[in-house]
């Protein structure tokens, strides 16, 4: 565990690690902020007292006085710094103001390096690869072009990050600020800096401050949103914040995450809305009644059937073979009608995953997705002529698990057989000498066209769970391979490239597919290597799921209907929306658990199946849907859509993966408290 202290003269705080190279440092109780484009202004550290673990300063200026208590806390994962701030302002006149709280990181010991950077689910390190297809923030200590989101310091909404809390690592320290998504002030914010010419430094605001410009989806932003409070004479307001220090380590987020956690749990109840069966009963009624549609799982069905019936609109007659729609979730139904004796839901799921396993392209693997108005393409990659790694490799996994369910059964499908076989036999014939397995192929040659990301680290399980499946070891070998090859991800604590909209970005998928890869290899060899890259790989994934309930704005749908956000994850700092996805990983994070005895696996895997037992709609006319749909998006914050509302579209893959944990963690529903 770290060990924190302070030194605090009368203009300089300091706070430290004993593990750690230098200090995270502040000359000021606040800083007063004003209207976009001025300089905040400094309270100054004026008066230091000091008593046993509890350090005490003030100042005033700028018609502010301001006191801090530091406190020091030792939690069951780190110590910290619990922070009380009284604020008084003694202006004359009322005025509109902004706070901030703010420390600078140390220098960089090696020459040149920039400083890296966490907001838990929206930002991670550079955010994104220079090259990246996508436009969303991203960090360039140099200055970079703003036209592009570029930017060497950003302000964000604190509810923009699954836990309101900014980290940056420089000079071997990893430092961290914590709060809660609002104040008596309004919505908090976090925000850090790492100018090539400056100090590197985060900080707190209150009200929150969105610069140099707001992301609001889609690639396009807006200016600067920066609101103020308007203070009257003798008002005054109190906060709190929690600070957080550790030896530089990649990792060392994780001991204040988890602590975070803890804290804010007993805030934050949960409020499923139906035990598993009863949402197994309904996404299998939506996903057959409403998305099947003669052999293949439609990748959104509208809300409103009149607006889409009327003007074609809402409704995608396409299947990708994974991912959006496809073999994933035609298993979790089929699974389903097999054990409920419906032999209609099985028809269903035969034709769609029959249909898939007859659409191998030419170079051996599966086609990306099935267009109604023009048969089998590749999908949403970036050039009409790539398939994309991670794509085929879910399909391929998901059709191995619909092989192996079948035949405890007695059901033979030799073409699915066939189709597995091609698709490991393609991914082992392609892997790189250093076990990279590509992230993009040619649909008709083969050859691997990009080898950059993480795209194919799922290829990792498919070939696990293939030689068990094949008895073949060679397929085993080259998950090996593959698992030495993208620990550097997982070690690096930055992994993308897993969906295909998005292109060389890190999302919360990579995190799933990252766990279910490890945790798999080390269920096939019990190395505590694998085991150890799968911990790594869960605790990096929980950075994007919910610690708390989002405060929605009155009368939007989502305080209607009291959804508790706790649990739900943020897809990706590019598509900033909360989502099920995690559901993939569930099986694979309680089997995590039960391998290392860290109950954490177990709470956080709770939280996000509790979660999504929320917004599954009950009859028709819930939440203006139909019975068993499910929502693809819930927004959190000012991007896409306003805060507090639902796209109004049912995702195939979002009823599948409700469908398909709540069959699979089935036998763990005493152990999460989850009603079976």
């Amino acid at each position: 565990m770290n060990k924190l202290w302070s030194i605090c003269t009368a203009d300089d705080l300091r706070i430290g690690d004993m593990g750690a190279s230098g200090w995270l440092r502040s000359g000021a109780v606040i800083w007063v902020t004003g209207p976009v484009g001025t300089e905040p202004r400094p309270v100054p550290i004026e008066g230091v007292v000091k008593v046993g673990d509890r350090l005490q300063i003030h100042g005033s200026a700028n018609d502010f006085f301001a006191q801090a208590t530091l406190t020091r806390r030792a939690g069951d994962a780190c110590e910290y710094y619990e922070v009380d701030l009284q604020v008084h302002y003694y202006g004359q006149e009322p005025a509109e103001y902004g706070v901030r709280v703010a420390y600078d990181l140390p220098a960089s010991a090696e020459s040149g390096a920039a400083p890296t950077w966490l907001v838990p689910g929206s930002f991670y390190g550079e955010n994104r690869l220079e090259h990246c297809h996508v436009r969303y923030p991203r960090y360039v200590p140099e200055g970079g072009d703003l036209a592009q989101m570029e930017s060497p310091w950003w302000s964000f909404r604190a509810d923009r990050a699954a836990v309101p809390a900014v980290f940056g690592w420089s000079g071997g320290l990893c430092a961290a600020l914590a709060t809660d998504e609002t104040s008596p002030l309004g919505i908090s914010g976090v925000g850090f800096s790492g100018a090539a010419s400056e100090k590197a430094g985060v900080w707190l605001d209150f009200p929150y401050r969105e610069e140099p410009l707001v992301y609001v989806g889609f690639g396009r932003q807006e200016p600067p949103d920066c609101p103020l409070y308007r203070w009257h004479p003798g008002r005054d307001v109190r906060l709190t914040y929690r600070l957080y220090a550790a030896a530089g380590a990649p990792h060392a987020y994780d001991a204040f995450v988890r602590e975070l956690y803890a804290l804010d749990k007993p805030r934050n109840p949960l409020r499923p809305w139906m035990g598993l069966a009863q949402a197994a009963e309904l996404t299998a009624h939506g996903l057959h009644h409403w998305h099947y549609r003669a052999g293949i799982l439609n990748e959104t069905m509208a809300f409103d059937r009149e607006f889409s019936g009327s003007r074609g609109l809402g409704d995608r007659p396409n299947m990708h073979v994974s991912w959006v729609s496809g073999i994933p979730y035609a298993h979790a139904l089929l699974t389903y009608g097999r054990s409920a004796g419906r032999a209609d839901y099985v028809e269903a799921a035969l034709a769609v995953i029959d249909k898939i396993a007859s659409g191998i392209a030419p170079c051996g693997t599966f086609w990306g997705e099935w267009r109604g108005e023009r048969g089998w393409t590749c999908g949403w990659t970036p050039n009409r002529q790539w398939l994309q790694a991670r794509t085929l490799a879910e399909a391929t996994l998901f059709m191995i698990r619909a092989v192996a369910a079948e035949r405890q059964l007695g059901q033979e499908h030799p073409a699915w057989d066939a189709a597995v076989r091609s698709n490991l036999d393609f991914a082992a014939a392609h892997q790189r000498e250093d076990g990279n397995l590509g992230s993009y192929y040619h649909c008709e040659t083969g050859e691997v066209v990009e080898w950059e990301g993480a795209g194919g680290i799922l290829w990792i399980a498919a070939l696990v769970e293939g030689a068990m499946l094949l008895d073949d070891p060679r397929l085993e070998a080259c998950a090996q391979k593959a698992g030495e090859y993208y620990s550097r991800f997982v070690e690096q604590e930055l992994i993308y490239g897993a969906p295909e909209d998005v292109h060389l970005s890190p999302t919360s998928e990579d995190g799933y597919n990252a766990v279910i890869a490890y945790v798999l290899l080390y269920e096939a060899d019990r190395s505590d290597r694998w085991l150890g890259l799968a911990r790594r790989a869960a605790e990096w994934t929980v950075t994007f799921r919910w610690t708390y309930n989002l405060k929605w704005p009155e009368h939007t749908l989502l305080q209607v209907y009291d959804f508790r956000s706790r649990g739900a994850d943020l897809a990706s700092p590019s598509n900033q929306h909360l989502h099920n996805y995690g559901l993939v990983c569930a099986p694979e994070m309680l089997r995590l658990w039960q391998y290392t005895g860290d109950a954490y696996y177990l709470e956080r895997t709770r939280d996000h199946v509790a979660c999504f037992l929320q917004m599954i709609a009950r009859v028709d006319g819930d939440f203006n849907a139909q019975k068993g749909m499910v929502a693809e998006r819930f927004y959190n914050t000012n991007c896409f859509q306003i805060k507090g509302m639902v796209l109004t579209l049912s995702h195939a893959w979002c009823i599948g993966l409700i469908l398909y944990a709540s069959q699979a963690v089935a036998p763990w529903a005493g152990e999460m408290g989850l009603d079976p």
